[in-house]
């Protein structure tokens, strides 16, 4: 992968291949002569073969992507619209959120990539809470069950502003979808509960820190220490969504999978202090009340990889907002 500069202290004056620290000019960022030979060596592997090869953690990175990007043309037998692969979780009293004490150590290990103190500060205090058992989706909601929805449902909501021109791209069909508002979201999670008569919704602000941190205050899903091989974000990826799943030791401790990368994921819940923390006014608080987004992006440095973080959509482009579902 490409070397990255880092951004200006702020990045929101600079356009999009700036602040993710990509120079002006073209730069590859995977070898697609490589990925196309080693889809051609996949390419008579049956489709729950090439699935397993796309979640081994033995296979490199080239071979995972290759073998997702024939499983979105051949079917992906880990995407059932009507039957979303599912990771318990159990109900425990967690304590959540970043100590306050550490909200200077964490803002200047990011200063690099042009985190400002008040969007750290948005995580803290630490707080405990009861959290009941609840199931998460093993995957972001992907663009082939978005598709289904939008056939069942023409009207309920517009097509992703990724689907180019409003055509549903086959190609990433188990890629997540993104750019989805977070009532689309919220309609999508409605009209599959009430097609499968399963109780489908966002997951809570909470839930989502939980499932992805194991409740254990780990910074990332897999440990402490950021891994760039280990999430999709501009770190290492390719600068696109890929197959749901690809990152196997990126996974979290209950199973689910691109918690940590990908594309950004709406909660439940609008932004509001934590109990004992005050409301911290940074450049989305003009927007007040705005929806949280959790995990990291494609676009995004992986800061936003971790699991206490709490940002949301700002209107630019290089926002990839996704979802995952919960089950009660």
């Amino acid at each position: 992968m490409s070397t990255l500069t880092p951004p200006p202290v702020d990045p929101h004056a600079v356009d999009d291949r700036a602040t993710m620290g990509l120079p002006a000019s073209f730069v590859p960022r995977v070898d697609e002569a490589e990925v196309s030979g080693r889809a051609r060596l996949l390419a008579f592997r049956g489709a729950r073969d090439l699935a397993r090869t796309v979640e081994d953690p033995a296979a490199e990175f080239l071979t995972r992507l290759a073998a997702g990007r024939l499983l979105a043309l051949l079917g992906d037998p880990r995407i059932v619209p009507d039957d979303p692969a599912m990771c318990d979780v159990p109900a425990a009293r967690v304590r959540l959120g970043l100590p306050a004490e550490r909200v200077d150590a964490v803002t200047a290990r990011w200063r690099h990539v042009g985190v400002v103190r008040d969007w750290i500060a948005k995580e803290a205090p630490s707080y405990e809470v009861d959290v009941p058992a609840f199931r998460i989706g093993r995957y972001p909601v992907t663009n082939l069950e978005y598709h289904a929805f939008l056939v069942a449902e023409p009207d309920a909501a517009p097509p992703p502003s990724s689907w180019r021109f409003g055509g549903y791209p086959a190609e990433l069909a188990n890629h997540p979808v993104w750019t989805v508002a977070p009532r689309d979201a919220e309609r999508y999670a409605a009209w599959l509960a009430a097609r499968t008569g399963r109780s489908f919704r966002l997951p809570t602000e909470a839930e989502w820190e939980y499932a992805a941190s194991g409740g254990d205050g780990r910074a990332y899903p897999w440990g402490e220490e950021m891994d760039p091989e280990r999430a999709n974000t501009v770190e290492h990826g390719p600068l696109s969504t890929t197959p749901v799943g690809m990152y196997p030791a990126g996974r979290s401790p209950f199973g689910a999978a691109d918690m940590g990368g990908n594309v950004e994921e709406y909660v439940a819940d609008d932004y509001r202090p934590y109990p004992g923390g005050e409301t911290v006014e940074d450049d989305l608080g003009g927007r007040v009340p705005y929806r949280v987004a959790r995990g990291g992006g494609f676009t995004r440095f992986a800061d936003l990889a971790r699991c206490r973080r709490r940002h949301g959509w700002y209107h630019r482009d290089m926002y990839a907002m996704g979802f995952r579902l919960a089950e009660s």
